[in-house]
C-alpha cells in the first residue's frame, strides 16, 4: 500500500466524535444532575462505571445506550478522511480515554471499526444482568503509572506511544507517526513523538494550549486544525507529504501517483495545496 509507511494515531472523544462521549450519554439518559453530584466525589472511571448501574436500576437496558451513541454527533469528513486514509494504507490506531463499548458502537455504526488496528482504551463490558462495567485501562490504586504530565491517573498515553513506538522500531521500514488530538491527557505523547513525526492539536483545545506554551519540548512538526473539514484536510496533506518524501528519498517518482489518489480521496477544493496550514510558532 501507497501509505504503509505511516501510523496514524487519534484521540476520539472530541477528535474523532464532536463531544465526550460519556458526557454524551449520561446527558442524553437524562442522568446529568446526579453525575454532577457525584463527580466531587470519586475517580471519573468508577463515576462511570456508578452511573451505568444507577441507569441500569432505573430500567435504562443496553440497547437504550447504543441508540444514544449511535446519535453521537461526528462530522462527515472525519468518516471520510479515517476511511480514506485506511484505503491509502495507513496503520490507523486509537488511544482514548473513552471506553471499549463506547468506542466500538460508534465506529460500527458508521462503518469505521476495520479501518483501526489498534483501540486502546478503558476496558468495559456488558454483564450478565445487562449492565455496562467500566473499568480503568491503568489500575492506579495498585501501580500508579507516575507520569509528571497532566495525564489522568486512569491513563497516561504517552506510556501507550512508547509501547507502539517500541514495536515499531522492530520493524524493517522506518515508520512515521501522526498523532490527533485535543485534551490534556494528549500532550505527554506529543512529547514522545520525534524529528519527522507530526502532532495535530485541535485549536482552542486544553492540548493546544499546552502546546504553544511548550514549543521547545516538542520534537515532531506541529500543525493545528479546527473542524472535520480541517480534520480531513490535514490529515490527508501530510499522508501524502510523508509518502512523497520518502519516495523521493528512495529514488522513486510516486509524486503524480500519491497526487491523483490524494484528489480522489478528498471531496471538493480539499484537495489543493493546504495553504491555510498555521503552525504553532516556536
Amino acid at each position: 500500500m501507497a501509505a504503509s509507511d505511516v501510523v496514524v494515531v487519534m484521540d476520539f472523544d472530541k477528535t474523532i466524535i464532536d463531544c465526550d462521549s460519556d458526557n454524551w450519554v449520561v446527558d442524553e439518559l437524562g442522568a446529568t444532575e446526579l453525575f454532577n453530584q457525584l463527580l466531587p466525589t470519586m475517580p471519573w472511571n468508577s463515576l462511570m462505571d456508578r452511573m451505568m448501574k444507577e441507569l441500569h436500576s432505573q430500567g435504562t437496558k443496553i440497547e437504550d445506550i447504543v441508540a444514544v451513541l449511535k446519535r453521537t454527533p461526528i462530522h462527515s469528513r472525519i468518516i471520510q478522511a479515517i476511511k480514506s486514509a485506511y484505503a491509502l494504507g495507513c496503520d490507523l490506531k486509537i488511544v482514548s480515554d473513552a471506553n471499549v463499548f463506547f468506542i466500538d458502537t460508534i465506529l460500527k455504526h458508521h462503518g469505521l471499526k476495520e479501518c483501526f488496528s489498534e483501540i486502546n482504551t478503558n476496558p468495559s463490558f456488558v454483564d450478565e444482568e445487562g449492565r455496562l462495567r467500566i473499568f480503568p485501562y491503568h489500575d492506579f490504586t495498585e501501580h500508579p503509572h507516575g507520569c509528571p504530565h497532566p495525564c489522568p491517573p486512569n491513563m497516561c498515553k504517552g506510556i501507550v506511544i512508547e509501547r507502539i513506538q517500541a514495536s515499531l522500531s522492530a520493524m524493517e521500514e522506518k515508520k512515521t507517526i501522526i498523532y490527533m488530538g485535543d485534551g490534556l491527557g494528549d500532550f505527554c505523547p506529543s512529547l514522545k513523538l520525534g524529528d519527522g513525526d507530526y502532532m495535530l492539536p485541535r485549536k482552542d483545545f486544553p492540548v493546544w494550549d499546552l502546546v504553544c506554551k511548550n514549543r521547545s519540548l516538542i520534537k515532531a512538526e506541529v500543525c493545528e486544525w479546527s473542524n472535520g473539514e480541517e480534520f480531513e484536510h490535514a490529515l490527508l496533506h501530510f499522508i501524502t507529504k510523508i509518502t512523497i518524501d520518502k519516495s523521493n528519498t528512495n529514488g522513486n517518482n510516486a509524486a503524480q501517483l500519491y497526487s491523483d489518489c490524494k484528489v480522489q480521496t478528498m471531496p471538493g477544493s480539499s484537495h489543493q495545496a493546504f495553504s491555510q496550514t498555521l503552525y504553532v510558532p516556536h
